[in-house]
């Protein structure tokens, strides 16, 4: 058995790693691309040795395909999935989900009606450090969370040898194309790792700056509040130079510290064996990249661990984000996509 797959854009700096992969599997081909650029997409499709499909249309009614990536701008989502979607084609996309939250749930919709497989790209729900941080939660070795801390910055808007403008591709600077920048982009991964970890908050506040000058932020931080007190803070940026991915986790009984080391202390670890930092020797197992989860759920029905419903919250906490940092105001949850 196997799974035909149609490319959908390589507007992403993910597609061709995405397109790569799927091309590697034995159970799975690429037998077309479709480019909102045309020339893009030719390119690629000569690379990959498949036939280059003019009009969206025509690449979802070809009966040799059974599934598609979509790698086109965030802003043309619900456009293009929704069509996939009603075409039956199962559905692997690059977050986030969609700009709105009623595309989110209509992008849902439109998979559930169809009968459609729709898995959305978050890798770091993967990542062994984030599981080991659930087991960490769940067990209660922490208390009650009080402070959660989440930073993920590079340099990608920052002038470089042979790159002036930043090694990122102009177009994610593009506001009507990606929605925003460096929250959407790098912030949806500490975002999508804090309400995995934290569940849902009441409230969201967020500040933006311009430290480049581009049409979208290149530094946002985003508190996020719940109803017990606590509080996570989320940091992404494009201009941080040599700024490695931290997580901090606070409790009323320890704290968990996530960055070149994984570091635990609690007051509830015997004291005997563990008085001071407990440094795991060896963390749990991470699971399969987001895309092979996909392709094992399109042909094996293989559940996969990331879900629409947490890509559905995604896309409304970063809408409430980017509505809170343009009108300046602390901006309440609805419970519409947290159910």
């Amino acid at each position: 058995m196997t799974l035909r797959i149609a490319i959908l854009s390589f507007w992403h700096v993910h597609a061709r790693g995405y397109a790569k992969q799927l091309s590697d599997r034995t159970d799975c081909a690429i037998v077309a691309v479709w480019d909102e650029v045309p020339e893009r997409g030719r390119q690629m499709a000569e690379q990959f040795g498949v036939p280059f499909i003019e009009e969206l249309r025509d690449v979802l009614a070809r009966p040799d395909v059974d599934a598609v990536v979509v790698n086109a701008p965030s802003s043309m989502h619900p456009e293009v999935i929704v069509a996939a979607a009603n075409a039956g084609k199962h559905i692997f996309t690059e977050k986030v989900l969609a700009l709105r939250t009623a595309d989110a749930l209509r992008i849902d919709e439109a998979a559930i009606q169809n009968g459609v497989k729709l898995t959305v790209s978050l890798p770091r729900l993967g990542d062994p450090r984030t599981i080991y941080a659930k087991s960490v939660i769940d067990q209660g070795l922490l208390g009650r969370i009080t402070f959660v801390r989440m930073r993920l910055a590079h340099d990608g808007a920052l002038p470089r040898e042979g790159a002036p403008d930043g090694w990122l591709p102009a177009h994610f600077f593009d506001k009507s194309e990606c929605g925003g920048g460096a929250l959407i982009d790098l912030g949806c991964h500490p975002m999508a790792m804090t309400y995995e970890l934290l569940g849902m908050p009441d409230s969201v506040s967020a500040r933006f700056g311009y430290v480049t000058g581009r049409e979208v932020e290149d530094n946002a931080v985003v508190t996020l509040n719940y109803p017990d007190g606590g509080m996570a803070v989320i940091e992404a940026g494009f201009a941080s130079r040599f700024c490695p991915a931290l997580v901090e986790l606070y409790g009323t009984e320890g704290c968990l510290l996530l960055g070149n080391q994984v570091e635990l202390r609690s007051s509830l670890l015997p004291s005997g064996a563990h008085s001071g930092w407990l440094r795991p020797d060896k963390l749990p197992p991470g699971l399969p990249s987001p895309v092979d989860q996909w392709a094992d759920y399109c042909l094996y029905d293989k559940a996969p661990a990331i879900t629409v419903r947490q890509g559905i919250v995604l896309t409304q906490l970063m809408e409430a984000a980017y509505v809170s940092a343009a009108e300046e105001r602390i901006v309440k949850l609805s419970p519409v996509a947290a159910q």
